[in-house]
């Protein structure tokens, strides 16, 4: 019997571009906003012989690594957000970015194919949760009669799926938005990006979003932008 190796080193085989700089702000799953991103395969592996027939696919599972997250170290518990960051739950029965490898998996909407001059074949995609400059380890087209099962339980998570804010704008804000980010960033804003367990009503709040510093404040359900730069 062939002896396999306990260890396994990854490639990263190309980077997600997308116009969030850092983590705050980044929607806490793939598809909850309709956010853009682009994958550009490193050098090695630019071969439209690669990509014959993912054409054909409308969405797409991303493998990637939590390239930010320092932690040496796992543990067998931790706190997720959607819970108040007060209730442990087991770290398998959550997507925690604090895991024994840290790889993460987006189901993302393949938006098109582009062939560049630059970098080759680049796919445009849709409904991202990653920061810019991830790494991606791996793309497998979305099987919809087996990876669509209408009959999975959610556990915990279930009970927090419509969690959201009402989003205003001060004054006219909204007009300083460019108007292809407008509705995206009413996504992203919607979901909450604070912590759960950070409800103080006059703080102020910033994230960096394609190119803007969105600052805002929460209060009875209700999140209102205060600052666009």
């Amino acid at each position: 019997m062939q002896k396999h190796s306990e260890d396994l080193t990854l490639k990263k085989i190309a980077v997600i571009r997308t116009d969030f700089p850092e983590k705050f702000g980044l929607p806490r799953q793939s598809g909850l906003a309709e956010t853009r991103g682009k994958v550009v395969f490193e050098p090695e592996y630019r071969s439209k012989d690669a990509l014959r027939g993912l054409e054909d696919y409308s969405h797409l599972w991303l493998l990637w690594g939590f390239s930010e997250v320092k932690q040496k170290t796992w543990h067998a518990t931790v706190r997720p957000p959607r819970l108040g960051g007060n209730t442990r739950m087991g770290v398998f029965a959550t997507r925690s970015p604090f895991r024994p490898n840290p790889i993460g998996l987006s189901c993302v909407r393949l938006v098109k194919i582009c062939d560049t001059e630059k970098e080759g074949n680049v796919l445009l995609v849709e409904g991202v949760d990653m920061m810019d400059g991830t790494p991606i380890y791996d793309v497998k087209p979305y099987l919809p009669y087996v990876d669509c099962k209408m009959d999975a339980a959610g556990g915990f998570a279930e009970q927090h799926k419509n969690d959201g804010l009402q989003v205003e704008f001060e004054k006219d804000l909204e007009l300083c938005v460019p108007e292809e980010h407008r509705t995206v960033l009413r996504q992203i804003l919607a979901q909450d990006p604070r912590p759960s367990y950070q409800e103080d009503p006059e703080r102020i709040y910033g994230m960096d979003y394609a190119g803007m510093q969105i600052r805002f404040r929460v209060a009875d359900g209700c999140l209102r932008v205060c600052s666009v730069q």
